[in-house]
């Protein structure tokens, strides 16, 4: 039998802080073989990171690291600052979750690779570059050479993360470590990261270490699991067992967490047309797939909707203004009073820059915004600013959507004392209410974000955007940066929310699985343009526009056959899409 590549033999990890050392990894032990994706799971705070970080000497220096890392029989703990960086980037690869802060922002893409291969091999610039060209091919960037000279904001998140994949392989690791590759992208985009990476470890022989909190992600690309909660690892073994005889009742719990697609959702991924169904193209433009009970602007006689689109276009200058990017294109759709509309598609769909201009961030280029009525497009500064305080908003990044000097009581407080509803006492006490109505203590009240976890943080957002019981919610995004268990509580607490306020919400999202949860109704958006809308049942299980239906398949399910299955169609319908 042959040596596992990499060995960790039990690894601890303990961080000083004030004067004493505080455990954060202790005793794991775990082995990958060459050729096989072995995927560490668990939530926020369970050492994955962590563990992996400490493999290559990048903890900070307040750790203190014991244990082994055999790779290939080498104790990567016993080495060096020198031998590390030896390692680092050579035999070692490393990709992150968020791409953009891997990249230096000033320096090209090709400038950046051509520095990750000299700084390991002794070449040439003009050998480096072709070696760079020939990884962007390797990992199926189009237009290498023009890539070659974009710099990152130039490209899309799928992209940079195929750049930064690239950049790990330059020198033919015998590991890659991966954390969180795709959590921050789309479903499609995530199937094609996910189909290099097993592409890699198939062609090349790679082993790689898979940081993840997706059980989907696991389930389409694993082949062993260890599981680790509190620093331990809790659970370890061939994904086939982990997932249907799990023995720890925290895996149980973890898979239990799983928000998927129900099985009536991914039972048959290219349905036929539903005969009922109408495919509407205006003035020549994108053509809508609208669901016989679908009705895209409601009836004059009806009640005013809580929010109505009317062919809403917004467009961008590009550089220096020579070009003009028609990110909106005459979209028009309406979400009830209490009603929930699902909006959903990839990165650069729309989905956003439609919530920005119902909030007021851009500035609609045509088309109308209504909110309760009220044509908020043509009203003077004031009064859309009182109008939209009947809107309210809760963003992606809790981290970022709160002051950091402000106290929890205070970015709570923040809507009421702006459009000047309470103060004093009467204000106090409404944000007691509203830290009880989203189920944190009020003991929290004066805290800091930094001092919060991320799930009570989103919890903070989600009561200042309920503070002023506003006819319209918009969330876009809340649940895709929060681990899975997290995730699942905070879907509890809106659907709680939502029947007790009553709201209208423009949910955003590009997971499809928790729309199916939340959303009465789901509109599509596939570069600017609306491709479908209709009832979330009849979308997600006879979805009738080819985009809705590559959503769909790309979408992973916790679930070993299923997964396989929904891969083979996503590839089929990707060929039939690359082909059409």
């Amino acid at each position: 039998m042959s040596s596992p590549r990499l060995s960790v033999e039990n690894l601890s990890v303990e961080f000083s802080t004030d004067g004493a050392w505080h455990p954060a990894v202790r005793q794991v032990s775990y082995q990958l073989d060459a050729g096989q994706v072995l995927a560490v799971v668990g939530e926020s705070g369970s050492g994955k990171t962590v563990t992996a970080l400490s493999l290559l000497g990048l903890l900070p220096a307040t750790a203190r690291v014991t244990g082994r890392a055999l790779l290939d029989g080498t104790d990567l703990l016993g080495l060096d600052a020198a031998e590390l960086r030896a390692v680092r980037g050579n035999r070692v690869g490393m990709v992150f979750q968020e791409p953009m802060s891997a990249l230096n922002p000033v320096f090209t893409i090709g400038d950046q690779l051509v520095e990750a291969i000299r700084v390991h091999r002794d070449s040439s610039r003009a050998q480096a570059r072709q070696r760079a060209l020939d990884l962007l091919r390797l990992v199926d960037l189009p237009d290498p050479e023009q890539r070659l000279r974009a710099y990152p904001h130039e490209l899309s998140g799928g992209q940079l993360q195929r750049v930064v994949i690239a950049m790990a392989m330059a020198n033919e690791p015998a590991v890659l470590i991966a954390d969180e590759p795709t959590t921050a992208l789309d479903v499609t985009v995530q199937a094609e990261i996910l189909a290099l990476l097993r592409d890699l470890r198939d062609r090349l022989g790679v082993a790689i270490l898979l940081i993840t909190h997706d059980m989907g992600v696991v389930a389409d690309i694993a082949d062993h699991v260890v599981v680790m909660r509190d620093g331990r690892v809790v659970e370890q073994g061939p994904v086939a067992a982990i997932f249907t005889e799990a023995h720890q009742d925290y895996t149980k719990q973890l898979l239990g967490s799983v928000v998927s697609l129900t099985a009536s959702a991914t039972a048959q991924p290219v349905p036929e047309p539903d005969p009922g169904a109408e495919i509407v193209a205006r003035d020549g433009h994108v053509a809508v797939a609208a669901h016989p009970a679908h009705r895209s602007i409601p009836d004059s006689a009806a009640v005013n909707p809580a929010l109505l689109l009317d062919n809403l276009s917004v467009s961008y200058g590009g550089r220096f203004r020579s070009l003009v990017v028609r990110a909106v294109d005459r979209v028009s759709l309406h979400v009830e009073p209490g009603e929930v509309l699902g909006l959903v598609g990839e990165s650069g769909s729309g989905k956003s820059t439609i919530a920005a201009a119902v909030t007021g961030l851009v500035t609609p280029s045509g088309g109308q915004v209504q909110v309760a009525g009220v044509d908020i497009t043509r009203l003077g500064r004031r009064a859309a600013r009182t109008a939209r305080g009947r809107i309210g908003v809760v963003f992606q990044d809790p981290a970022s959507a709160l002051n950091p000097r402000a106290t929890i009581a205070s970015s709570v407080a923040e809507p009421l004392r702006l459009h000047r509803v309470l103060a004093g006492a009467a204000l106090e006490r409404r944000v007691d209410e509203l830290l009880d109505a989203v189920h944190l203590s009020t003991s929290l009240r004066n805290r800091f974000p930094h001092e919060l976890s991320g799930g009570q943080r989103q919890r903070v957002c989600i009561a200042r955007a309920v503070a002023l019981n506003p006819d319209l919610l918009i969330a876009d995004e809340p649940t895709s940066a929060l681990d899975v268990s997290v995730q699942a509580k905070i879907l509890d607490l809106f659907a709680d929310l939502q029947r007790e306020l009553s709201f209208a919400c423009l949910f955003i999202s590009h997971d499809l699985a928790v729309i199916q949860q939340v959303a009465d109704r789901v509109a599509v958006m596939h570069r600017g343009h609306l491709v479908e809308q209709g009832p979330t049942r009849a979308v997600l299980t006879a979805p009738l526009h080819p985009y809705t239906r590559r959503l769909l398949a790309a979408a992973p399910v916790a679930d070993l056959a299923e997964q396989r299955r929904r891969r083979q169609a996503w590839q089929e319908l990707n060929a039939a899409g690359h082909r059409g």
